[in-house]
């Protein structure tokens, strides 16, 4: 199993050399929301399309 950090270092050494601090944290914050998206789909955690359709129009 690869680490988060193997995973974060990994998604940073693609990046090219003139990436700022900014372009860093914006990969590392997608990283992250594609993990806990992954893991709420694991645990089960997720609604139906109809589910969202009716919550969308609230909206």
């Amino acid at each position: 199993m690869i680490t988060i950090k193997k995973k974060a270092l990994d998604v940073i050494s693609k990046l090219p050399d003139s990436a700022s601090i900014d372009d860093i944290m914006y990969q590392l914050y997608v990283l992250d929301k594609i993990r806990k998206g992954q893991e709420a789909v694991k645990d089960g955690k997720t609604i139906s399309i109809e589910e969202l359709k009716k919550e969308m129009k609230s909206w």
